[in-house]
């Protein structure tokens, strides 16, 4: 059995939300840093860096909260799975919680949102979906 990354990645944002943490890191690799820039991009996380301790790299996130203390980030749900990938057609692409969240699709054309995806008139794996 292998190491689902992505999933693991999920979960320690989500677990650092609800102790409240001010940022959460995690091995690097070229997906993840990909995922944290579209967190980025959307306004989720306020900061992607990158760091290495030893001959490792890491990737550090500093997240978000809102005025009253509540995570930027209400929910991060994982859709494709290792052992079941989920994938989505142009027109197949839908609106996450009407609209109030965002979902990540893996295209030909890198890493974009659901929005971005329909835009732009292409297909996908549906990585994850957050609101």
């Amino acid at each position: 059995m292998s190491f689902d990354q992505i999933a693991d990645m999920l979960t320690r944002i989500r677990n650092a939300q609800l102790a409240r943490n001010a940022d959460t890191a995690m091995p690097l690799s070229k997906f993840k840093l990909a995922i944290a820039q579209v967190l980025y991009k959307q306004g989720k996380i306020s900061k992607v860096s990158i760091f290495s301790n030893g001959d490792k790299n890491f990737l550090k996130l500093k997240l978000k909260y809102n005025q009253d203390g509540t995570p930027v980030i209400r929910e991060i749900k994982r859709i494709s799975k290792q052992g079941c990938r989920i994938y989505k057609g142009k027109q197949e692409i839908r609106n996450v919680k009407d609209g109030y969240g965002f979902s990540i699709v893996s295209t030909s054309k890198g890493l974009l949102t659901g929005d971005e995806a329909r835009e732009k008139r292409i297909g996908g794996e549906v990585v994850c979906e957050i609101w």
